[in-house]
């Protein structure tokens, strides 16, 4: 395991449980020429947990294809908005104030998340602010957009299609309906969103197809590039996919994707 790295001056580490590790980030660093491209990994687990398979694997998949990788260990239930976002905006933060120790271009960091956390990676693209110059904290003033999503069978909405218990975990069991809406993520779409890859599974019995479908119909919409694979047959949960003969593609069409970001 990789060097745990507080994401909150004054918020000390979670020391069991769903919450384990949090708030912080562990970071899977290149070495060699760079500065190299980053991509923060969200696992999923409804906002109630968060799936190892998802996290470190993914990581280290990054690092294969060239891109340092570093794994956000953000709060989970009973934690609820806006901590998880606020976690993820700080990791975004952190990383950019550290790209020069961590031979990192500030200028190409994303994000990745599977299922609730593609729904955080998802609120990172488009609940971000650029920052605060007079911060005291200098990881503060930098930018919280990411420069690209890779959203993984993603919970997007909180509306209709939404996954039940990532609501709940997130929002209460009676969310306020402008809080619905607000983080209904299709809804919060720009023209400023950075770029997305997408893909999920058909038959998905979890997290509805319609996810990612209606995020990258808003995204269409205000002509924001995205890449969009759905697999006609799967199950919910399969992280790199390698042993699905589908869904196991995603990992290479990803890979072409990124290049072309320039990742």
């Amino acid at each position: 395991m990789t060097e745990i790295l507080p994401l909150w001056n004054d918020i000390n580490l979670e020391v069991s449980g769903p919450n384990e590790n949090a708030p912080s980030i562990q970071p899977f660093l290149l070495e060699g020429t760079g500065p190299f491209p980053v991509i923060i990994v969200a696992a999923g687990g409804a906002y109630a947990r968060r799936a190892e398979h998802e996290a470190y694997p993914v990581a280290k998949w990054l690092n294969s294809i060239g891109i340092s990788s570093v794994v956000l260990n953000y709060r989970v239930a009973p934690y609820k908005h806006p901590i998880p976002l606020n976690d993820a905006k700080r990791a975004i933060r952190m990383v950019r104030s550290l790209a020069g120790d961590w031979n990192l271009d500030p200028s190409r960091v994303g994000i990745l998340g599977f299922s609730a956390g593609g729904h955080l990676a998802s609120s990172a693209g488009t609940h971000y602010d650029l920052g605060n110059p007079e911060a005291e904290d200098p990881a503060e003033r930098y930018s919280s957009r990411p420069d690209l999503m890779i959203l993984c069978y993603p919970v997007i909405s909180m509306g209709e299609v939404a996954h039940v218990g990532s609501r709940t975990n997130l929002l209460g069991e009676f969310p306020d309906a402008e809080l619905v809406e607000l983080l209904s993520n299709e809804k919060q779409i720009t023209g400023e969103t950075p770029p997305a890859f997408l893909w999920h599974t058909a038959d998905d019995a979890s997290v509805p197809v319609e996810n990612s479908l209606l995020f990258a119909a808003g995204l269409g919409r205000h002509k924001v590039p995205f890449d969009l694979h759905v697999f006609e047959s799967g199950r919910h949960g399969l992280g790199l996919a390698e042993e699905h003969s589908e869904a196991s593609e995603w990992t290479r069409l990803c890979e072409k994707w990124l290049r072309k970001q320039n990742f």
